[in-house]
């Protein structure tokens, strides 16, 4: 919901570091896997009940999503890039989720099996659309330059994260704040099958 306001705002400092980074040789499709190889070892660590690691390999993954991005602008955008981020983003959220359930099975695990099935949705109803509004040349310019079509919701990038956030300093509050994030990402799932589905009856 906020994404696509955060965004400039952040692309200045994401910029400035990112021009460091490619003078150095260091290239978007290493930070993406780096960033991917941090936000799980955070989902270890959520595991093991070690919150606060957890929360700092979070933070270190969504450093390395803006800054491969910011990468990847710089040398060029590419859709072997493109698709090695979404990928990885979508098995990191699933895992973050899935390790809340497993530090705590017997009071977590169906929260965290609802939040991982509230991912589908949307990861479903944002792809699916992309594929199409690629299919149709949709354009938009809201989120930037990215390597396929973003449609919004209530539950984007920032909400995710500042819900992770707070799963990771309050831990005995997830199972409350799984369903209400569910909750939400089940209203950005149907908002988007509506918008998707009238925008696309008339291409």
């Amino acid at each position: 919901m906020f994404d696509k306001y955060l965004m400039p705002i952040s692309q200045k400092p994401l910029h400035s570091v990112a021009e460091i980074l490619v003078k150095r040789g260091i290239k978007a499709d290493h930070i993406t896997i780096l960033g991917f190889a941090i936000g799980i070892f955070g989902a270890v660590c959520i595991a093991f009940q070690l919150f606060w690691l957890g929360l700092i390999g979070i933070l270190v993954n969504r450093l390395c999503d803006g800054l491969d991005g910011a990468v990847a602008r710089l040398s060029g955008v590419s859709d072997a890039g493109g698709y090695l981020d979404i990928v990885l983003d979508f098995i990191f959220y699933s895992a973050i989720a899935l390790s809340f359930g497993v530090a705590d099975p017997s009071t977590n695990a169906l929260a965290a099996a609802l939040l991982i099935f509230s991912f589908m949705g949307t990861g479903s109803s944002f792809l699916a659309f992309a594929i199409m509004a690629e299919k149709h040349a949709i354009k938009t310019l809201d989120y930037g330059k990215k390597s396929l079509y973003f449609l919004g919701g209530i539950t984007e990038g920032f909400e995710t994260i500042v819900f992770f956030v707070l799963m990771c300093l309050m831990p005995h509050y997830f199972v409350y704040l799984a369903c209400l994030f569910a909750g939400l990402c089940a209203i950005t799932t149907v908002t988007r099958i509506v918008a998707a589905y009238h925008m696309l009856r008339q291409v």
